[in-house]
């Protein structure tokens, strides 16, 4: 049965996406680079998840409309044999990795996107980041 997903890119003011280095444990792409979120739980909309996964895997705490809606994915989910829906939301920020808490995985920090060619990612940042990286939203939001 496909699932929906929340997930939120974070960009700081040098163009750095906020990303979380996923630990063993997760069913979907352990040890792997990706969005801080994760499921809409059952009866929730896609906009109130990225909003709750937000705050409850980094701490931080945003108020509607600061993370609007860029675009849905349809990302295969090879753990579920599902193909499911990514909810992407997108937002400029001043935050820095000290302002960031991570409740969830090995870490969750701004990363440099030059730097993505080095790191293991989820199948849906391998899907997502390279739209998002060469779209008008990520042009705007760095300047």
């Amino acid at each position: 049965m496909p699932q929906q997903f929340a997930c939120v890119i974070l960009v700081d003011p040098r163009g750095w996406l906020l990303l979380q280095e996923r630990d063993e444990h997760p069913v979907i792409d352990p040890d792997m680079w990706g969005f801080v979120g994760g499921h809409v739980d059952p009866g929730e909309e896609p906009d109130q998840a990225a909003y709750r996964e937000l705050e409850e895997e980094t701490g931080v705490r945003l108020e509607p409309p600061a993370l609007p809606r860029w675009r849905v994915f349809e990302v295969f989910h090879p753990a579920y044999d599902s193909l499911d829906e990514a909810f992407v939301y997108t937002a400029r920020t001043e935050l820095t990795d000290a302002d960031i808490v991570c409740g969830e995985g090995r870490q969750i920090v701004f990363v440099d996107p030059s730097r993505l060619g080095d790191l293991p990612q989820t199948g849906s940042a391998r899907l997502i980041l390279p739209d998002f990286l060469a779209s008008d939203r990520y042009e705007e939001l760095c300047r």
